[in-house]
């Protein structure tokens, strides 16, 4: 069994860290015990010449060092359909550097691919779907973070009711979505439309901190090619996949930021979805939209489906739990000092409490126990704020070299 985070960026996207590089990559996903990532970003010209630079194989691409990457990029779609404005983010997964090269000499004749690494593209997702299909059957499109509320399939701002209305006659391509940070499988369980697409979760990681990798993630139990990869997407096949807490994610539910006000779906109806200090529309969040398309009670659990996890990173667990920053010098010790001679993976999912207790503070260890069974209250995300993670915070009496 493997664990793949199939959606991440290189640094020539947007609102993207500069330090994302080949190397980090790797040696980011290494400590968070990742076994292969996506390329990201693949359409890029600097960035596919950095791919071919440093990355080599007939099939899954590797590192000198042996570490596995899947090309792989985001494009965005927007365009007008039944008189509203769609924007629906796509994920594509590429056997090959030869057909990567002709999927972008194809967009190349649709707009421009240098000044993003997630490129902006007029073309409706079907006929994306259809131009990248018809490249290579081997090729995967999957809808991208697909209840998010300005660039997704069932965005509240941009979407559609129905896969079936966004992707018309390329319905038959798409075999997969993903969940986004703000929602879940048992989520998107609720929808009998999704019955027939494997649920897969990954991090679109923007930045090289270890904490964004891997937060959320798929993991297969297959053969680590390309070729069988695919085909478990495609056939459900999927062992199981890491989850954030959906409340963690920054559109769980409806809000207006710049008053501060979130809401439960059942309130922001009393407001007919209308900011209550400021008298303007509310950013409608992912439950608020799952509610409104669900034709099945929030609890079904259907038969043989693949299950999931439910984690939050590491760091954010000692962030919280120390009151530390997350990304200061304090929270990385206590990080460090965990990973010693192994992975967070295995920190998070399977080292014994025993272990823990001698490696860390006491609170610490107790939040990560808590955090593997889904006892970690977190407070809600809203309107492009991220949920937080609620813990009580440990005294600072000792010093970290105490532990």
């Amino acid at each position: 069994m493997f664990l793949a985070d199939l959606h991440i960026h290189g640094p020539h996207s947007r609102g993207t860290s500069k330090a994302l590089s080949i190397a980090n990559l790797e040696k980011y996903a290494r400590i968070k015990g990742v076994d292969v990532l996506g390329t990201g970003d693949f359409t890029h010209p600097e960035w596919i010449k950095s791919l071919k630079s440093q990355l080599s194989g007939d099939d899954i691409l590797r590192t000198e060092t042996g570490f596995p990457f899947i090309l792989q990029t985001e494009i965005a779609s927007i365009y007008t359909q039944d008189g509203r404005g769609r924007k629906i983010h796509q994920v594509i997964l590429a056997p090959s550097f030869e057909v990567v090269d002709q999927i972008t000499e194809e967009l190349l004749k649709h707009g421009r691919v240098d000044y993003d690494g997630r490129p902006i593209f007029g073309m409706p997702a079907p006929e994306m779907v259809e131009l990248v299909m018809s490249i290579d059957k081997m090729c995967e499109v999957i809808p991208a973070h697909i209840w998010t509320p300005w660039f997704s399939l069932f965005g509240s701002n941009s979407g559609f009711d129905t896969i079936k209305d966004c992707y018309s006659d390329q319905l038959k391509n798409i075999h997969a979505i993903e969940t986004g940070l703000s929602s879940d499988p048992s989520m998107n369980w609720r929808l009998s439309q999704l019955d027939d697409y494997s649920i897969l979760s990954n991090s679109d990681l923007h930045s090289h901190w270890p904490w964004r990798i891997g937060r959320e993630a798929t993991a297969f139990d297959c053969e680590l090619t390309y070729n069988d990869i695919i085909n478990a997407i495609r056939q459900q096949k999927i062992d199981h996949t890491l989850e954030v807490d959906s409340n963690y994610g920054k559109y769980h539910l409806d809000g207006h930021r710049k008053c501060n006000v979130v809401l439960e779906p059942s309130e922001a109806k009393k407001h007919n979805n209308i900011c209550p200090v400021c008298k303007r529309p509310l950013t409608i969040g992912v439950l608020h939209r799952i509610e409104e398309l669900a034709d099945r009670n929030e609890g079904y659990t259907p038969k043989d489906r693949p299950g999931y996890k439910t984690l939050l990173p590491l760091s954010e667990i000692i962030s919280s739990v120390s009151s530390y920053g997350i990304a200061t010098k304090s929270t990385w010790q206590y990080y460090d000092q965990l990973l010693k001679d192994t992975t967070e993976m295995h920190v998070l999912l399977e080292m014994s409490e025993q272990e823990l207790r001698s490696r860390t503070h006491e609170k610490i260890a107790n939040a990560i126990m808590k955090n593997r069974v889904g006892e970690l209250y977190v407070k809600p995300g809203y309107d492009g704020v991220y949920g937080e993670a609620i813990f009580e915070t440990m005294a600072r009496q000792k010093k970290l070299g105490d532990y």
